[in-house]
Parts: C-alpha cells; sequence; structure tokens
C-alpha cells in the first residue's frame, strides 16, 4: 500500500460515483482504496495490482499502483469495488461501461467537439510543463494543437514516424524535437520498461519502449509530463478490424466491433501509464476524459469506420483544428512505425535467439532482464 490511497480523483467524486453506480462521473480515472474498499475505473485508466500471494504474509502489502511492488502481482479489475483482502472481482462488477443508445450524426459531433475541447482545457489549466509524443497522425496532431505544447517525435532514423511527424509539424508550423534512436537505446531500455510494467512478452516491450525512449527525453529537457494519443484508436474506431468484422472479434456490427475495442483498454493502459511514470513524467491523455468517452460511445455507425475511412466522426472534428492532410493521415502502430519492433528482432537474433525459436524477442527480452537485475543485485 502507498502513502496516497487514491490516484486520479478526489475522494468525494469516487465515493459518489461509488455510491450512484455512475461508471463516467467526469474524471480521467481513478484507483485505489476508499471506505476499506478498492476501485478501478471502468476503463481502467488508473494501474491498480492486489498480491495473489498476500494471504501467506499480511504484514506484506496487499495492493499496490505498481506490479514491482508486490510478490505476485495481479492487475485488479477495471469497474470494481471490493475489499483489499478479498476475492478479486470480476471486471465492470460495479460499474458496467454505458451502452447508450447512438446520438443523430451532427448532434454526435457537436457533443465530440465540446467533450474533447473540455478535456484539453482541463489539461491545459493544470499547472504542468507539458510536451506531446507526436507521430504525425491526427490523434497525436489534435492533441498537440489543442494543448499547444512542445512536439517530441521517437524513432530510428529512416522510420515512418520520424517521417511523418516531420511533414505534419510543417504542415502546421511548429517546431519539432527529433529522439533518433539507436540499437544501444534499445539494450538499455528493455529491462528498465520490463521493470516497470511487469512485462516480457514482445508486443508490449516493442510498444512500450517509444514511449519511455521519448519520456527520458522530455523529462531530461525539464518537463512534468507527456501529453499522448491515447485511446483514439479504440474509441473512435480506428482499427481495421472493426470494419471486417473478421475473427479477431466477436461483434457483426461496426459499433459493436468498436465497444469491444474499448473494452481492450484496461488491459492495455496499465502498460502504457508505468511505462511514462518510469520516466518521472505523469502521462496525459486527453482522450480517455470520461466526457470523451460518453461521446464517442453515443457515436453513430457511420461516424465510426467503413471499408474507405476509419475514425470518421474524429477526423471531421479534427479538421476543424487541423490542416487537411494531418486531419486525413492513418498511422502506423508506434512500434512499426518508429521500427523499434524491427530493431528489437534483429538484436534478439544478433544475440542469439534466431526465429526458428519459439518466441524469440520474449526470451531475448528475458534474458536482458535477468542481466539487470543480476547487476543490481
Amino acid at each position: 500500500m502507498t502513502d496516497a490511497p487514491l490516484r486520479g480523483a478526489d475522494a468525494t467524486t469516487v465515493r459518489d460515483a461509488v455510491e450512484r453506480g455512475d461508471p463516467l462521473p467526469g474524471t480521467s480515472g481513478f484507483a485505489g482504496e476508499i471506505d476499506g474498499r478498492l476501485v478501478r475505473d471502468v476503463l481502467g485508466r488508473v494501474p491498480l495490482f492486489v498480491d495473489g500471494g498476500a494471504e501467506s504474509d499480511r504484514t506484506a502489502p496487499t495492493w499496490a499502483f505498481e506490479p514491482t511492488a508486490l510478490e505476485d502481482p495481479v492487475l485488479f479489475p477495471a469497474g470494481a469495488v471490493a475489499p483489499p483482502d478479498g476475492p478479486v472481482p470480476e471486471p465492470e462488477s460495479h460499474w458496467p461501461l454505458p451502452d447508450p443508445e447512438p446520438d443523430p450524426r451532427e448532434a454526435a459531433l457537436e457533443t465530440l467537439e465540446r467533450a474533447i475541447r473540455t478535456a484539453a482545457g482541463r489539461v491545459r489549466r493544470d499547472d504542468r510543463e507539458i510536451a506531446v509524443a507526436f507521430s504525425g497522425g491526427v490523434d497525436s496532431a489534435l492533441v498537440a494543437e489543442l494543448l499547444d505544447a512542445p512536439l517530441y517525435v521517437v524513432g530510428f532514423p529512416d522510420s515512418h514516424d520520424v517521417a511523418a511527424a516531420r511533414s505534419a509539424a510543417d504542415a502546421m508550423d511548429r517546431e519539432l524535437t527529433i529522439v533518433e534512436l539507436e540499437p544501444a537505446d534499445l539494450e538499455r531500455a528493455v529491462p528498465e520498461v520490463a521493470r516497470a510494467t511487469g512485462r516480457t512478452n514482445a508486443m508490449d516491450v516493442q510498444i512500450a519502449l517509444p514511449l519511455y525512449l521519448v519520456g527520458e527525453r522530455v523529462a531530461a529537457d525539464g518537463f512534468d509530463a507527456l501529453a499522448v494519443g491515447q485511446g483514439a484508436d479504440e474509441l473512435f474506431g480506428g482499427y481495421e478490424k472493426v470494419v471486417r468484422l473478421d475473427h479477431r472479434v466477436d461483434a457483426e456490427t461496426v459499433r459493436g466491433a468498436v465497444r469491444e475495442q474499448v473494452r481492450s483498454l484496461p488491459d492495455q493502459l496499465p502498460r502504457d501509464v508505468l511505462t511514462i511514470e518510469a520516466t518521472g513524467l505523469e502521462p496525459v491523455a486527453p482522450f480517455l476524459h470520461d466526457d470523451v468517452v460518453d461521446a464517442a460511445l453515443r457515436l453513430p455507425d457511420d461516424l465510426l469506420a467503413d471499408a474507405d475511412e476509419r475514425k470518421r466522426g474524429f477526423r471531421r472534428v479534427a479538421a476543424r483544428h487541423l490542416p487537411d492532410e494531418v486531419a486525413g493521415r492513418d498511422k502506423k502502430a508506434v512500434q512499426y512505425g518508429s521500427l523499434v519492433a524491427r530493431e528489437l528482432d534483429r538484436l534478439a537474433r544478433q544475440a542469439g535467439y534466431k526465429r526458428r525459436i519459439d518466441d524469440h524477442v520474449i526470451k531475448y527480452v528475458s534474458s536482458l532482464l535477468a542481466d539487470a537485475n543480476g547487476r543490481a543485485d
């Protein structure tokens, strides 16, 4: 347990949300202990872990905000309320994700515009020096425009993200700081990322590494927080699978498939939050504010995605603030756009972990973590 038993919102707001069963009470997420119960908001925007082995030693902490504080950390489910020493509850057992009827097209767009502006305004009012993790895509570009904050892109010199960020920054008439990577940066950062997140699987580490490395530079430059566009793809229909409705989704409609992606956020967000916090920065994700989430859940199918365009409604709002060439851009996933996935695979093979070996990147990550832990001991 920590000295601050509740993170992300004040006790009055959380207590009221518990009592009313309100899943979106106007916060950017919360988690911790209140009135003798553990709570975690419906999207899991604040990580919270319980100790699966705590019953054997009641002098040890039974819960924590970081997995490293516990012997056997288990992610506390999003949308749940339960005693700290009780069984782990089911996800959304207290706060189910809302399922409102879609709004008419124009009303939905205006609601989304207001919600995004409101969320950005709350961020600007806070007394923090904020920089933006900028890939040149529409998500981070809209964050950068609304917050009017400095732009940082991370990637290997020939990466898609560095080139895209350069052209987007030029179109927006903004300065850009480029954090160019070398293979040694990955080798050094892998143990830090794996330790902070409690994850060694290849995909999680590949996604977290660019965040960690850009965060290091932003922190070194004297900033307090790193703003990201996280949540936009899940909330607004940014994935091909929500259009194809293939084996990767259970839903039979675009809107249903988008809802499935929203429900995947509680497992993804702890990785990103813990990675950014490991650099000493506070993560800021304006699109994950309750107001924006509520507006996104009310978007009709034709403002989500189709075969020709994804994130249709979100792009319509973005086009009110950004040059058309930026608002209409697609992007690559950060691990591929930055070339981190390619280079980590190459490093694993150079270290003797060939592709014919099952989970060769995971084995390489685990070896770097073991070596780092051995040096620390």
